[in-house]
């Protein structure tokens, strides 16, 4: 396996480091890097050969180099001659970033949106404008650190409640009084789905708000693909949805809803959205051409959801402890990093390829390995895939992992 020299390189005449930062790297991150990882990046496997089975990706729907969108950004790039790269603050509602924010929200069911340059500018952006030192705000502490991020950056106090859990956000709300709630609708790590209709229940008790980011629904879940939301009849109880549009819609940009009457404060008051150059013509238009494949992509769907429950139901019968979740995201907590990269490397040993997950995007001592299905998957990677999860149980335990340790507890209490 390859390792990667992270020493001084002799000879550059780099300008030295601060003590206090030279500190902070031996004993935040050296004992991590050599002891844990191996002194090898955690989250880099051997490359992918021709013969491995991709589950490390986020193209649900399988739309990457779909003809219709690429032929919208090739016409994008040849026709453009006089786009000014600028600030999104200063787009009129000529521009077509404009038509596609209108699209959008007319598709999720909401009366306005903004695209921003990713889904974690999105949640940073919107929670910057929508809280405030003074906005309680209650996050799922299973939900996206752009969403913990977006809290930081408003400066607004923020009250974790337990993952799933509408009774604990109750007696948050009881406690703190009413501010924004937010949740993911499908959890990113694990694959869990939201209480969306017991969690409105609590917050409207309250006269509180709720964000939700609908980062892994959008295009998968729903009417045309419109979200976990539109799918629950939901969507008018909803204040603010979010997405990344780097996972269905398999581009580089993210997007938030919100009333019509907020368009020009939030441009005044989210800084990503001022101080980010918007999005290039061919990716507007390439972003447009795919709201219309995902639109009429039900069959992608229905072969999506169809690989989901069955390969769930293979990973559960072997004993792998994956009952935390219900969706494509398919999470292998084996806990210490150590164990993590043992997993991900027979894995892939056996071309079966997933992504590692620590520390930041987990707790710590609770990394994974997650994969993520798509409904291009065959019937030969599919067996593929049962076969090697079969054929590994034996050498990587799963049913000894902490989280089957700690589910079986819960089970017996």
């Amino acid at each position: 396996m390859q390792t990667i020299d992270i020493a001084p390189v002799k000879g550059r005449g780099e300008p030295p480091l601060t003590p206090h930062l030279r500190q902070r790297i031996a004993r935040d991150f050296i004992p991590r890097w050599t002891d844990e990882w191996g002194s090898r990046p955690i989250v880099h496997g051997k490359p992918a050969g021709p013969q491995t089975v991709r589950l490390d990706g986020n193209d649900y729907l399988a739309v990457s180099g779909h003809p219709q969108i690429v032929q919208a950004q090739v016409d994008a790039l040849r026709m453009d001659h006089g786009h000014v790269v600028q600030s999104g603050a200063f787009l009129l509602n000529d521009h077509p970033s404009y038509a596609l924010e209108q699209s959008l929200a007319a598709w999720i069911g909401k009366e306005d949106g903004m695209l921003c340059q990713s889904g974690y500018a999105a949640n940073t952006g919107l929670l910057q404008a929508i809280a405030d030192a003074s906005t309680p705000v209650y996050v799922d502490t299973m939900a996206h650190t752009s969403l913990w991020e977006g809290v930081r950056a408003a400066h607004a106090p923020g009250h974790p409640f337990r993952h799933n859990d509408p009774a604990h956000l109750d007696r948050m709300l009881q406690r703190h009084g009413p501010g924004l709630v937010i949740v993911d609708s499908v959890y990113s790590t694990t694959g869990a789905l939201c209480p969306l209709v017991e969690t409105l229940d609590v917050v409207e008790k309250h006269g509180a708000m709720i964000l939700v980011d609908e980062s892994h629904s959008l295009g998968t879940h729903g009417p045309q693909g419109a979200g976990l939301c539109a799918g629950l009849g939901v969507t008018h109880r909803v204040h603010f949805i979010t997405a990344s549009l780097a996972k269905a819609f398999a581009g580089r940009a993210g997007y938030f809803t919100m009333p019509r009457e907020m368009r020009y404060f939030v441009l005044s008051e989210s800084f990503p959205n001022i101080f980010s150059s918007c999005l290039l013509p061919h990716e507007i238009a390439g972003l447009a051409a795919t709201l219309e494949v995902v639109k009429r992509a039900d069959d992608a769907r229905v072969r999506l959801h169809a690989n989901t429950r069955r390969l769930r139901a293979a990973f559960d019968n072997l004993g792998y402890p994956i009952g935390q979740g219900s969706e494509q995201i398919i999470a292998l907590e084996a806990g210490l990093e150590r164990d993590t990269i043992a997993l991900r490397d027979t894995l892939e040993e056996n071309n079966v390829y997933g992504a590692v997950f620590c520390a930041p995007a987990t707790s710590r001592n609770r990394a994974l390995v997650r994969l993520t299905l798509s409904a291009a998957l065959t019937e030969a990677e599919m067996t593929h895939v049962e076969n090697v999860a079969r054929e590994i149980a034996p050498r990587v335990r799963p049913w000894d992992w902490p989280i089957a340790r700690r589910q079986r507890a819960a089970a017996l209490a």
